[in-house]
């Protein structure tokens, strides 16, 4: 390496100045070799070697004690630089043609400072170590650090060099075997390498550059190196310096992990790369895969490449349970790259064989190197992200379907259904950072938000873990990511749902395992081998349908727990109302609520917890769910009524949002969060219609400008037309400062500077992002900042000890409190029991629902109401919903009756159709107040 490097400094003495002049000038003389003449990659590299001497002359000097040039480290004159900085000055002076001394020692690359004092016998015994196992370089298992480290090799890998392959060699070998009719060298050639994680190792092992100057040249864009701008240059310099920035810091968080190399390495290890990239050469893979299965039958592969690859897993595993110090983890990485860009894992045997044994050992990989695998993901593998994510979901459906589960083998106990759920996390989050992403500065929690509410008494916040940490995922703290960043993920998430999965999951055991105490391990530490495994851990892959299943669960323990602790107090002589008890009068609901609310709040903010009860004053109905349902309904209408002053209705989006300038106080806001949780805990849908911008910051994420668009669609218009214009009149066009102004209640319009001394300010080409961003910061955030606090804070009364961050996006949150938007009847038929003699095929039945069929969206919604007690469909659709409909009798002149707790409906078997019809219709549009039956 050292000899072979001062033949390339001996090359560039041949290159005086006045060759520069003749290469790029506008007059090349006549003896001088016209580069013009020459390829653009001749002259590339002529300018590399150029850039070169002006580094060296930099850093090292010429030798010349009287040098008098300013640039040349021998004159005293140069400032001192660190190698990354001398890279990005060697491309300017060699823009700008500066003076170049004629003499120049023979110089080794250094990667950084430390490198100069290891001398160039570590340099040529790598390079010797290196020419015996394999001419690539060799893949890191830890990023962030520069230098070269060298362990000691064994006498077995001098004497044999280890099968690996390239782009190169696969395809001289398909020359050959087209060449003999004979597939037996690739096989042979795939199946020895694909079989070994030590081939694998040292198979597609991109070049890495040998130096600062080498590895800025890399990242410049094609073309003349000497028309590179200073900007340029800078960039270069500036992506180089954060590169290097996260590997320290990456090397600093993990210096564990960089001893377990060093001890564990039987390679020298060059590790100078970031944990955004790998030392796999993708696009050489890519390559070398697509020329494999376009020009050799699938069949041929098939068998060869699924038994090595299940060899490879069992020898991985066993290597990891024997012997965990024979291979790195960055050895690890690097062979499932390689494994996870296959393009066949999807198809029948790789699926069912070699796939699920791939999955069970990648995900044994420590978390900080799944975290580099997303990283590489989300960087390097976007186009393969989504062909990925449907063979895991082709590999889980086919075991739920194919598998015979009970309750003592569940799907949670099926490692061909575990694994790849755990695989599919790492692609979950790289499918997060391949997206667009917000910055997580806004999901940090403002400490007064969580504090006490001096008008609803103490304590109800005594849990002073933020429920975005409560249940943080260990590997998006490893990351540093929450889904809430994700704006637009790269692949939506509803494609991440497996439905027969979330069908075949038994929720009730499932949650069982999530409240467990080996659970709270895997939360502490993923790899908790004595963890049961939770799918709600792995919520991206349920439904919200059975997801809400879970809610339910974690709902009703605490309920029922309350309600011990009530049995308990009894017994001791200090007897307490096991449930939350609300009396209230149907011409006063708002009053009556929320002083009642208000009431327990202040006394015991826990019973908010139990289980809610609600009665109406002079009727005689008893709860069981559906007076809730009601009592919810009736406080929903009035209390977002635009009338009522506290909420504003944007007729375009239809949509409520917080009255800016509401003569309320925090505590009604903090009890409507309040009614809001209760819903959510006792499972009842609302009739609310909040843009997603309040589910996001319910979750703890504040709002931008792109949340905008749900909110008031006309002014993100606006705003967007105002950022994407390109002429240079915009304070002409738009006439906008920095005040804006907006309507109160009343109809008075207010003024608002968004910066000191607004007024003067107008916006323009250089400050329209400012204005933008401050603009919905005010609309969303500061303008309503002290009545969404109260109302976040009456909602994480109720929910701040549940699982509701875990398990559901702010988007899901919507579905959860605004139930599904689809009423499909034809769902609710199919769903439907009979009870009393009815059947599906008796005649009045198919009567009903060929009434129902042809009924107006409204007057479907008023069954609904007078069946169940609600409108809404809940989440998942009207198939989640079980009606009942019993035979009340003969015919008669009797209106169908209902149990809205129950969801039955009581309906007489009328004698013709259209007495059907015309009862139906009454019993819907006039049905108002509960009584006995």
């Amino acid at each position: 390496m050292h000899e072979s490097r001062g033949r390339v400094v001996v090359v560039s003495h041949r290159f005086s100045t006045s060759g520069l002049q003749s290469s790029y000038g506008t007059q090349p003389s006549n003896k001088s070799v016209s580069f013009t003449e020459e390829s653009d990659t001749m002259k590339r590299a002529a300018a590399k070697k150029l850039i070169e001497r002006y580094f060296y002359q930099l850093l090292d000097g010429c030798g010349n004690p009287n040098c008098d040039n300013v640039h040349c480290a021998s004159s005293g004159k140069a400032k001192v630089l660190t190698p990354n900085q001398a890279a990005a000055q060697a491309i300017q002076l060699f823009s700008q043609e500066a003076q170049l001394c004629d003499t120049q020692p023979s110089k080794v690359a250094r990667t950084s400072e430390s490198d100069s004092e290891a001398g160039s016998q570590t340099t040529s015994n790598v390079d010797d170590i290196s020419q015996s196992s394999t001419s690539h370089s060799i893949p890191s298992a830890i990023p962030g650090h520069s230098g070269l480290l060298q362990s000691k090799l064994s006498t077995q890998h001098e004497e044999k060099p280890i099968p690996h392959i390239t782009e190169e060699k696969l395809l001289k070998i398909l020359e050959t075997c087209k060449r003999e009719s004979s597939y037996s060298l690739l096989i042979r050639t795939l199946g020895e390498v694909f079989s070994s994680a030590d081939s694998l190792f040292h198979s597609f092992v991109k070049r890495i550059p040998e130096s600062p100057l080498e590895a800025l040249l890399d990242k410049a864009p094609p073309g003349d190196l000497r028309l590179l701008k200073k900007e340029d240059v800078r960039t270069l310099e500036g992506d180089q310096d954060k590169d290097e920035d996260s590997q320290e810091a990456a090397l600093r968080e993990h210096c564990a992990q960089a001893a377990l190399v060093l001890g564990h390495c039987s390679r020298p290890v060059r590790v100078d790369i970031g944990i955004w990239d790998t030392y796999v050469d993708l696009p050489s893979l890519r390559r070398a895969y697509a020329a494999l299965f376009e020009q050799v039958p699938g069949t041929t592969l098939e068998s060869v490449l699924v038994n090595a690859l299940t060899t490879l897993a069992a020898s991985m595993e066993i290597t990891r349970q024997f012997a965990p110090a024979s291979m790195c983890e960055g050895a690890r990485l690097h062979c499932f790259v390689i494994i996870l860009e296959l393009p066949v894992l999807g198809q029948s045997e790789y699926l069912e064989v070699a796939l699920p044994a791939i999955c069970k050992e990648a995900v044994k990989m420590p978390l900080y190197t799944q975290g580099r695998l997303a990283r590489i993901w989300a960087k390097h593998c976007r186009g393969r992200l989504k062909e990925l994510l449907v063979s895991l979901q082709q590999l889980i459906t086919l075991k739920v379907i194919s598998g015979t589960f009970s309750r003592d083998h569940s799907v949670q106990d099926e490692d061909a259904i575990v694994a790849p759920t755990k695989l599919m996390k790492i692609l979950y989050y790289a499918n997060i950072l391949a997206g667009e992403l917000d910055s997580a500065d806004l999901r940090r929690e403002d400490p007064a938000a969580l504090t006490d509410d001096p008008l609803l008494g103490v304590g109800f916040s005594g849990n002073k873990t933020s429920p975005l940490a409560q249940y943080e995922d260990p590997l998006a703290k490893e990351l540093q990511i929450n889904v809430l960043d994700s704006r637009k993920p790269l692949i939506p998430f509803t494609e991440f749902y497996n439905e027969p999965l979330s069908e075949a999951v038994e929720m009730d055991k499932d949650f069982a395992h999530f409240k467990s105490e080996s659970d709270a391990a895997h939360m502490a530490h993923s790899q908790c081998p004595v963890a049961k495994f939770s799918f709600m851990w792995y919520s991206f892959i349920l439904t919200p349908a059975t997801k809400t299943l879970g809610l339910y669960y974690d709902n009703r323990i605490r309920m029922y727990s309350e309600r011990r602790m009530s049995i308990y107090h009894s017994m001791v002589g200090q007897p307490v109302n096991p449930f939350l008890r609300l009396k209230v009068r149907r011409d006063h609901i708002i009053d009556d609520a929320l002083v009642e609310l208000e009431m327990v709040a202040m006394e015991n903010p826990k019973d908010l917890k139990k289980q809610l009860v609600v009665e109406f004053e002079g009727e005689q109905g008893i709860d069981e769910g559906g007076v809730s349902k009601e009592f919810f309904q009736l406080i929903v209408e009035e209390i977002f009524n635009p009338d009522y002053g506290m909420f504003t209705w944007n007729q375009e989006t239809q949509t409520v949002w917080f009255n800016p300038t509401s003569f309320e106080s925090d505590a009604q806001f903090s009890l409507i969060g309040v009614v809001l949780g209760l819903a959510i805990y006792n499972n009842v849908i609302l009739d609310v219609h909040f843009p997603m911008v309040v589910y996001k910051k319910l979750m703890g994420k504040r709002a931008t400008y792109y949340d905008l668009e749900d909110w008031n669609n006309t002014l993100y218009k606006g705003l967007t037309q105002l950022l994407d214009y390109e002429g240079d009149d915009i304070e002409e066009t738009f006439s906008q400062t920095f005040r804006v102004c907006y309507q109160d209640v009343f109809g008075t319009v207010l003024h608002h500077d968004l910066k000191e001394g607004g007024e003067q300010i107008p916006v323009n080409k250089a400050n329209r992002r400012e204005f933008v961003d401050l603009y919905a910061d005010f609309l969303l955030n500061k303008s309503v900042e002290k009545q969404f606090r109260a109302f976040r804070r009456g909602f994480q009364m109720v929910t701040d000890e549940s699982p509701l961050h875990l398990l559901f996006r702010p988007e899901e949150i919507e579905q959860l409190v605004c139930g599904s938007k689809n009423f499909d009847f034809n769902e609710l038929e199919e769903a439907t029991e009979y009870d009393g003699g009815y059947t599906a095929a008796t005649t009045i039945i198919q009567q009903f629902w060929e009434i129902v069929h042809r009924m107006p969206l409204e007057s479907k919604r008023k069954l609904l109401q007078f069946t169940t007690g609600s409108d809404r469909v809940p989440v998942g659709g009207l198939s989640k919903l079980k009606l009942i409909i019993s035979r009340n009798g003969p015919d008669s002149d009797r209106l169908p009756t209902a149990h809205t707790c129950f969801n039955v409906l009581l309906l007489p078997e009328y004698e013709s159709k259209e007495k059907l019809m015309d009862r139906l219709e009454k019993a819907i549009n006039y049905s108002k107040g509960f009584g006995m039956l």
